[in-house]
């Protein structure tokens, strides 16, 4: 194929128009999403939270610190940690007892579930099981909450009103996750190991179907309007829907890299996807079943909870050791928060820098507000007996210094990089025509 200085001087137009295009777009305002949910507030909570669920008896998030031994209790009215309770090793799981007004918690590392007053915010009781107890989920028609076992395939029912195991079931290998179907008062437990969906019948606690979904599932949520189960790990970038009545496949959503928790939002009919792999959070429509919005988080989502009375998703940050707050709703201007450790991903961070960029109006005047929080971490010990054996709790407090600034919208971050490329390929084409031009000198042609 020859080259020569022709394809450079076309080479030179095209990086020209590319040019006079980027300055037509510097015109152009940024406009929000219709559709913008927005991350309201970010909220330091325990070492490493890795499970949360919403109490709307009294209006809190209890989030489970798998390192810190303990459960962050979270206002959904202030947005701030009223109370941190300590409760056994590595907590994994987290379930809210309407009728009881008590919190349910699985400490893997322990063997046991620590049974929370929402009164109180104290450790009422604990409850005897094996170590590995993880996932877990309340059936309110039969007061029932169960509980499985990563390392032994066991199933536990434990009645709410005992605080005792009334039934020994066996699922699929390693249950990694589990949520209940209330309109059929079933129970589905995602097996990530062998690549199945148990179907527990809550009415008479026996194990009614075995489903094959042909992946490793991780993350598991009830579409009560739909009748649809959804489920994450079937893919690197996907999320798998079922039916719940036939268990067949009925649909597959593209969303981020590496979905892995899942939460059903009531008030919109969505389902809230964390993306642990790109820092985000994926919004299907169970309507359309499309994604609906991205929205970009702190390091690594990792599960979600819903807050019916604010519409708002609550998402744990495992790496932040934080909660993100998303609303739900239209009017919210859309906002960015990117966060950046400074440590490897590999180990938590001991300090970051969280930015927040809002576009308050679209047009020529609008306004870009851009604040900037930096964290530093301290760490101290706490005690804890609320549990039968003394447990040494690692907290971690931040403190945070804020900075602002406000611009008027100029040129905007993609007419940037169109700049920064045109540029870039005017300077390779100007290499190309002088190389031509030597070989030209010189005798040499293309080929």
């Amino acid at each position: 194929m020859r080259f020569g200085i022709v394809g450079a001087r076309f080479s030179l137009g095209v990086v020209t128009l590319l040019i006079l295009g980027s300055l037509v777009l510097a015109s152009v305002p940024l406009v929000p999403s219709a559709h913008a949910q927005a991350v309201v507030a970010t909220v330091q909570v325990g070492s490493y939270p890795i499970a949360i669920a919403y109490d709307p008896g009294n209006g809190e998030v209890y989030a489970a610190n798998f390192y810190g031994a303990s459960v962050s209790v979270i206002s959904d009215a202030t947005n701030a940690v009223v109370a941190t309770v300590g409760v056994q090793y590595y907590p994994a799981g987290v379930a809210y007892d309407s009728a009881k007004g008590e919190i349910f918690v699985t400490n893997e590392g322990s063997g046991t579930v620590s049974v929370i007053s929402d009164t109180t915010n104290t450790v009422v009781a604990n409850v005897s099981l094996q170590i590995g107890a993880d996932p877990i989920a309340y059936d309110p028609s039969n007061g029932e909450v169960f509980v499985a076992n990563e390392l032994s395939n066991t199933l536990w029912v434990i009645s709410d009103a005992t605080n005792a195991v009334v039934a020994t079931l066996t699922v699929g290998r390693i249950p990694i996750a589990m949520v209940y179907d209330s309109g059929l008062g079933e129970v589905f437990v995602a097996n990530e190991d062998d690549g199945t969906l148990s179907v527990i019948s809550a009415t008479d606690n026996k194990v009614v179907a075995t489903v094959n979904v042909g992946c490793s599932p991780l993350g598991i949520a009830y579409d009560a309007s739909k009748g649809e189960i959804f489920v994450t790990g079937c893919s690197l970038n996907a999320v798998s829907i079922f039916s719940d009545a036939t268990y067949a496949l009925v649909g597959t959503v593209n969303v981020g890299y590496g979905p892995a928790g899942v939460a059903y939002d009531s008030g919109r009919g969505e389902v809230f996807v964390t993306n642990e792999d790109d820092s985000t959070v994926s919004v299907i429509s169970d309507a359309t079943n499309a994604v609906v919005a991205t929205v970009n988080v702190g390091r690594y989502p990792t599960s979600a909870a819903y807050d019916s009375a604010l519409g708002e998703v609550f998402v744990t940050d495992q790496l932040l050791d934080a909660v993100t707050i998303i609303s739900d709703s239209e009017s919210v201007a859309s906002s960015t928060i990117t966060t950046s450790p400074t440590s490897t991903p590999s180990t938590r961070p001991t300090s970051a820098t969280t930015t927040t960029t809002t576009t308050s109006a679209s047009g020529p005047n609008a306004t870009t507000t851009s604040q900037t929080t930096s964290y530093t971490s301290t760490s101290t010990t706490i005690v804890t007996t609320s549990a039968p054996e003394s447990t040494a709790t690692t907290t971690t407090a931040f403190t945070a210094s804020t900075s602002s600034a406000t611009s008027t919208s100029g040129v905007s971050a993609l007419t940037f990089y169109i700049l920064a490329g045109g540029l870039a390929v005017v300077v390779m084409a100007g290499t190309l025509v002088g190389l031509a031009r030597r070989r030209k000198q010189r005798g040499v042609q293309d080929s």
